[in-house]
């Protein structure tokens, strides 16, 4: 990869994939490339071995104006020489002066641990931008043609259903005698006995077009229409814009159902095409299998949900308003990492949200936790290095008081403070979930989606947050060697911790409150106290119970943070249970009433103007990888991981996870209170703390048949591998 981005010598023209290489296409203008806009970019790769335990001891990279050069051994512009380290991210170029909108070619080789040398590494190309602007590059948006998935004759014409909605465009082949026809061209993303629903409700999509036919056996591309609620100018109240599809794209909409009325020809398959849009995405990089059912479904509609959820080559909220959030962008980054290898589209939408944040207290704070899940994820520090100076203001450590918690209600709203968190609008303020009591139609005597929360001054949720992101501003001063920062961070966490425990949890409800002065105590108050860090463990058990009581009462948005709780707690079997559930606030729900993208809202009951693509409902899409089958990283780019699975009651489940290092591979068997049964395969260069459960009775831990010792930890097991493939067993003695 360069600056992230693996497929930088790839042409393509209006969305498609071309045969041009990039040395004659790229000073052309009707061609796109994805172009470096770095004069320092850097170079990652992954390292291949089919032995175990194999890391990386050194590697040599070489940069050249041309691949003739390299393959030669001449490298003109930069040869690293030999650099003794196991790192294989983000490592900068140091070579000569780069020149702008110019093809360079590079390579690698590494020496393993016992100093065998590997191959050279295929040559990659790469474009620099016209100016080194420092935006982080990104792919062009692509186009997949797809064809009906049914077509079925009608009275007056035909219905076809395309398998699964995306945004896309139509482009059909039709017959007419005279010059005086015309057929009416139906889209939607839903469908009533055997029609495109023309009345979904809510912001479902629907629309129609009149196609005036020429004579004879024509193509017709469908010119779709800008939709004024998306494509607007004007700023929204946090002075943030709509994102424009590129003109070399065109106009998309979602839909899976298109209706033909008024053709009396004969329509066959290759007839009609759908040219689906979205950023590359490669639905082979992941997969999984469980013997729930109604899991695997839940998983594949979320993936399918943040591929189709690309269109805009950023992350944002459906199609209605086409504006990035950063709540929607967390839960997207998550899911994004959990079903494709690829990091370059989070990061700009991190780096775009730094400069255009919206409005809600809450979400200003987790532009921190993107920016610390993108190290993780990548091992690359560059955006935290580029934001680290303006981070601070986003712990809005400026809005504290007295006592020693923030609050967007005690004067402290300043011009200055919105300046410095980059915000447009006239002030922030407080959401904890969307939408509240008496928002949007639903009845005030209702708890809305976020449980009826009060509220207060001082909002428990918020500060949640704001503890939240202090622990994670001194991991990140650490990792840019400022230490002073990273102590003065961990010292603000524990004063506000102290505090935060002090005046806002009830100890005789053994609970946390809303607020200050709160009487009420919702699901929200202490699921992300439990989330994140900040409940005593002497409360946690009666914090779990008391979110149990709960249920789901809270939005698509919120189950993200719910299951976080949960899973942390080791609560599997009830996460299981919400993720399986057929109730109304349930991911089945989303699949009973017909949507392949995940919806806005559970229900529309629950949001009256819901939109059926919205990718901030697919939570599970990084669940399942992190939490049910247990990956997650301990050090920035995988180099260390976490394979610490949640079966719950579930029997068998089966993975692929992509992780910037290549796939890991988790299989398990529980075989309930008798064995824990575990096929790992870790790629080379990294290493894996390996979380088992302890069975009922005293326990052994068995490693491709040999018994080792390991830590006991609570409920689990630990041991340590390294890369290759490990059969590992928990089981009674």
């Amino acid at each position: 990869m360069t600056d992230l981005l693996e497929h930088t010598e790839c042409v393509f023209q209006n969305g498609l994939l071309t045969n041009l290489a990039i040395e004659e296409a790229y000073k052309r203008k009707d061609v796109q490339i994805a172009t470096i806009h770095s004069s320092t970019p850097h170079f990652s790769w992954q390292v291949s071995s089919s032995n175990p335990n194999t890391t990386q001891k050194a590697y040599r990279i070489q940069v050249a104006t041309s691949a003739a050069l390299l393959e030669k051994g001449v490298a003109d512009m930069w040869d690293s020489k030999i650099v003794e380290t196991n790192k294989n991210t983000a490592i900068p170029y140091e070579g000569n002066k780069l020149n702008p909108n110019t093809c360079y070619y590079w390579n690698v080789r590494v020496w393993d641990q016992n100093d065998s040398i590997s191959p050279t590494s295929a040559t990659k190309a790469f474009l620099t931008a016209e100016s080194f602007d420092n935006i982080f590059p990104r792919y062009p948006l692509i186009k997949r043609k797809e064809c009906a998935k049914s077509i079925t004759r009608q009275q007056d014409g035909y219905f076809i259903d395309f398998g699964n909605a995306t945004f896309g465009q139509l482009d059909f082949t039709l017959f007419s005698h005279t010059e005086n026809d015309t057929v009416t061209v139906h889209l939607s993303e839903s469908q009533k006995n055997g029609h495109t629903d023309n009345k979904p409700g809510g912001t479902i999509r629907y629309t129609k077009y009149r196609i005036p036919l020429k004579q004879g056996l024509h193509t017709y591309k469908l010119n779709i229409k800008p939709d004024k609620r998306n494509t607007d100018p004007n700023a929204n109240e946090s002075g943030v814009r709509p994102i424009l599809m590129p003109d070399y794209i065109g106009e998309v909409y979602p839909f899976r159902y298109c209706e033909i009325d008024g053709y009396k020809g004969f329509l066959q398959p290759h007839d009609i095409t759908r040219y689906s849009v979205n950023y590359p995405f490669d639905k082979g990089a992941s997969w999984f299998c469980s013997n729930d059912t109604i899991l695997n479904k839940v998983w594949d509609l979320c993936k399918h949900s943040i591929q189709a959820t690309t269109f805009c080559g950023i992350y944002v909220d459906g199609d209605r308003e086409r504006i990035p959030y950063e709540a929607d962008a967390y839960i997207n980054q998550l899911s994004h990492y959990g079903t494709d290898a690829e990091y370059s589209m989070a990061r700009y939408s991190v780096d775009y949200l730094m400069e255009w944040p919206t409005w809600p207290t809450e979400w200003i704070m987790q532009s921190i936790l993107m920016m610390w899940n993108d190290f993780l994820y990548t091992g690359d520090p560059s955006l935290l290095q580029r934001h680290y100076s303006s981070l601070h203001a986003r712990t809005l450590s400026a809005l504290c008081d007295s006592t020693g918690l923030i609050s967007t209600k005690n004067g402290k709203q300043t011009k200055e403070f919105l300046k410095s968190i980059g915000f447009r609008g006239k002030a922030i303020r407080d959401i904890v979930d969307w939408p509240q009591s008496g928002a949007l139609g639903i009845e005030k005597t209702e708890a809305g989606e976020a449980d009826g929360y009060d509220l207060t001054t001082y909002n428990t949720v918020v500060n949640a947050y704001h503890y939240k992101t202090l622990i994670v501003m001194s991991e990140i001063a650490m990792l840019l060697n400022q230490p002073n920062d990273a102590d003065k961070y961990r010292e603000q966490a524990e004063a506000v911790k102290k505090c935060f425990n002090e005046l806002l949890f009830d100890y005789d409800k053994k609970c946390y409150r809303d607020g200050i002065g709160s009487t009420h105590y919702s699901l929200h108050a202490n699921m992300f106290p439990l989330a994140f860090g900040l409940v005593p463990e002497n409360q946690k058990a009666n914090v779990c119970e008391f979110i149990q009581s709960r249920g789901m009462a809270c939005s698509v948005y919120g189950s993200q943070f719910l299951l976080d709780a949960l899973y942390e707690s080791d609560m599997d079997d009830y996460a299981l249970s919400l993720l399986c559930s057929t109730g109304l606030r349930s991911w089945y729900n989303m699949i009973r009433l017909g949507s392949t993208i995940t919806l806005e809202a559970w229900d529309q009951k629950f949001k009256p103007n819901l939109d059926w693509n919205h990718a901030w409902g697919a939570a599970p899409a990084n669940i399942i990888p992190r939490y049910v089958m247990g990956l997650q990283p301990i050090e920035g780019g995988f180099r260390k991981m976490r394979i610490k699975p949640h079966p719950g009651s579930l029997k068998f489940a089966s993975a692929i996870i992509p992780t910037i290092q290549g796939d890991v591979r988790i299989t398990y068997d529980n075989k309930s209170q008798e064995a824990f049964d575990l096929h790992v395969v870790i790629p080379a260069n990294c290493e894996s703390e390996v979380w088992m459960p302890k069975m009922t009775k005293s326990n052994a831990l068995i490693v491709n048949g040999k018994r080792v010792r390991a830590k006991s930890n609570g409920k689990y097991l630990i041991t340590t591998i390294g890369s290759g493939p490990y059969h590992i067993i928990s089981q009674n003695k």
